[in-house]
C-alpha cells in the first residue's frame, strides 16, 4: 500500500529543512572549530555509483544524501556509523517529484545494513558484508522490482593503494538480489570497481555490474521482459567534488554500455544523474 502523497511531501520537506539547519550550523561554527570533513581522504567512499564498498561511517558520523534521476526523480537517505565497522541507513523516493504532475512514491522505505569484518591490512584487504534494499530508477508495480535491481545481500573486499598526493582503491564484491519474484532469476551477481582521489577535494570512481541476475529477455510465462538487461552488464562511473566542507556533489554516469532494453518512446543513451552528499559528526 502506498504512503500517503501530502504525509510524503510534509516528511520531505522535513528532511530537506534538517539537511539545511545541520549545514548553517556547521558555518557558524567552522570559523572556531577545524572541520573533520574537509577532505575526501578522511572517510572512504562507502559506496561508488550503486555498488558498495567495505568502507563503513567513523563511529558518531552521519551522512544525509539525495539523488536525483530521470523524470524528476529522487531518493534521500540518511546513513549512521553507530560503531567504527557498522552503519545502517534508511531512504525514500519516487518519480515525478519534481514536475507538474502528482509524485508516483515508492511501495516502501528502504533498509541497510553493512558490518565490516576485517580491517584492511598491509597484505590483505578489508571484507564487508551487508544488506540493502534499495534499488536505483523507477519502481515497476508490474515486474516487482527497481529499474536497476538492488544488491540485497553482498560481500565486498576493498584494497588501497597510496601514490604520492592521490589515493586509489579497488573493490570485488557478489551479491543476491531479492528482486526477482516475477522474472524467477535467482542468479549471484558480481561486481567490481575502482576509486582514484586527488588532490583533497576530486574522485573519480567507477564500476562495473555482471548483472547476471538481469539479463533476461522473457519472463516464465514466455512474455518479453523489457525491464531485464541485454547481457552486457552495467558500467557506471562517477565524478565527486568536496565544493565545501561537509557537502559533496556527484555526476553519475549510468549505463554506458547501454545495457538496458529501452522502453517504449526512450532513446538508448547514457544515464545521467546527480547525487548530493552531507556527511557530519553528531
Amino acid at each position: 500500500m502506498r504512503i500517503a502523497s501530502n504525509t510524503i511531501a510534509i516528511l520531505t520537506i522535513l528532511i530537506l529543512g534538517c539537511c539545511a539547519a545541520a549545514y548553517a550550523q556547521q558555518q557558524a561554527v567552522e570559523a572556531t572549530h577545524k572541520s573533520p570533513h574537509s577532505s575526501l581522504y578522511q572517510i572512504p567512499p562507502r559506496k561508488l555509483v550503486d555498488c558498495p564498498t567495505a568502507g563503513t561511517l567513523p563511529r558518531g558520523n552521519y551522512d544525509l544524501i539525495t539523488r536525483v534521476f530521470a523524470d524528476g526523480g529522487a531518493i534521500c537517505g540518511t546513513n549512521i556509523g553507530f560503531v567504527d565497522r557498522m552503519q545502517m541507513g534508511i531512504s525514500y523516493g519516487g518519480e515525478q517529484i519534481f514536475s507538474r504532475v502528482e509524485p508516483t512514491w515508492n511501495p516502501s522505505v528502504e533498509f541497510s545494513i553493512k558490518l565490516r569484518i576485517i580491517d584492511e591490512m598491509q597484505m590483505f584487504p578489508a571484507v564487508a558484508i551487508g544488506f540493502s534494499s534499495q534499488g536505483y530508477g523507477i519502481w515497476s508495480d508490474t515486474y516487482q522490482r527497481y529499474e536497476y535491481k538492488s544488491k540485497g545481500f553482498y560481500a565486498v573486499m576493498s584494497r588501497s593503494f597510496y601514490l604520492y598526493n592521490w589515493t586509489s582503491s579497488w573493490h570485488l564484491g557478489a551479491n543476491y538480489s531479492l528482486e526477482k519474484s516475477v522474472d524467477e532469476d535467482n542468479d549471484v551477481d558480481f561486481f567490481l570497481g575502482y576509486d582514484a582521489t586527488f588532490q583533497y577535494n576530486i574522485a573519480f570512481l567507477m564500476e562495473y555490474d555482471v548483472a547476471l541476475n538481469d539479463d533476461r529477455s522473457a519472463l516464465p510465462d514466455g512474455s518479453p521482459y523489457p525491464f531485464a538487461g541485454k547481457g552486457r552488464g552495467y558500467l557506471n562511473a562517477s565524478l565527486k567534488w568536496l565544493f565545501r566542507d561537509h557537502l559533496e556533489l556527484e555526476l553519475l554516469l549510468k549505463d554506458m554500455l547501454h545495457n538496458r532494453r529501452s522502453l517504449a518512446g526512450e532513446k538508448n543513451t547514457i544515464v545521467r544523474e546527480l547525487r548530493l552528499t552531507f556527511t557530519d559528526q553528531f
